[in-house]
């Protein structure tokens, strides 16, 4: 795969690594870019790793794009973004994160959108900082966090843009583990090898039946 995401495979575990060799943001190719590892995973493995370059996972939405005066891109990548969440949110693959640093803003909202999210414990800022940043966090944003934060740190962490050491984001629900860094990628590949041995058919539709109503709170709102 050519573009900000590689595609590799250790067993029956596709591996989607997000690398732009920067903050890894979320601008439309790197979208486009995990569409088509999730695709081609669909076809190939049992269960699906995303993973980031050292240090970070996802700096958020392109903030060139969103500053920018380009109002038919900066739609079109938050478009492509919200519709990335969804799709990983009701992915019929069991889905897990390894985290290798910071994820802060949508890339805390994608940690937000898997089964199982393993952290890299150090000096790593994990949350929603839109707020902070002078952006309303949109419908989609809002009901990932309402399923997946704690509920007692769900009004400081999308109003108050407060963001979380890897302890803290363990105890929020961002992460549910944080490991030493060289540690986060095997965690992450053992946790999805156990998870595809559960009954595939089973494991989807449980998933589809607990998040669909997530999922149609969103589109029922617009779809952002």
């Amino acid at each position: 795969m050519a573009g900000p995401v590689s595609y590799s495979q250790d067993g029956d575990v596709a591996i989607l690594t997000m690398d732009d060799g920067k903050a890894n943001a979320l601008a439309p190719a790197m979208s486009e870019g995990l569409n088509a590892g999730l695709d081609r995973a669909a076809r190939e493995a049992s269960a699906v790793v995303i993973t980031g370059r050292p240090g970070i996972l996802c700096g958020g939405y392109d903030l060139k794009i969103i500053r920018g005066d380009d109002a038919a891109e900066r739609t079109r990548m938050r478009g492509l973004g919200t519709a990335l969440k969804l799709r990983l949110y009701l992915s019929p693959q069991p889905l897990v994160f390894a985290c290798p640093g910071h994820a802060v803003a949508a890339g805390a909202l994608l940690l937000l959108t898997g089964d199982f999210r393993v952290g890299a414990l150090g000096d790593f800022k994990y949350g929603l900082n839109e707020t902070g940043i002078g952006l309303p966090l949109p419908v989609s944003g809002l009901e990932l966090a309402r399923d997946r934060l704690a509920p007692a740190f769900l009004t400081a962490a999308t109003m108050m843009a407060e963001l979380y050491d890897p302890a803290g984001a363990v105890e929020a629900g961002y992460l549910d583990a944080a490991v030493a860094p060289a540690d986060v990628l095997p965690a992450a590949l053992a946790k999805a090898a156990q998870l595809a041995a559960i009954d595939p058919a089973a494991y989807a539709e449980t998933k589809r039946r607990l998040r669909q109503p997530t999922v149609d709170r969103v589109k029922a709102a617009g779809g952002h």
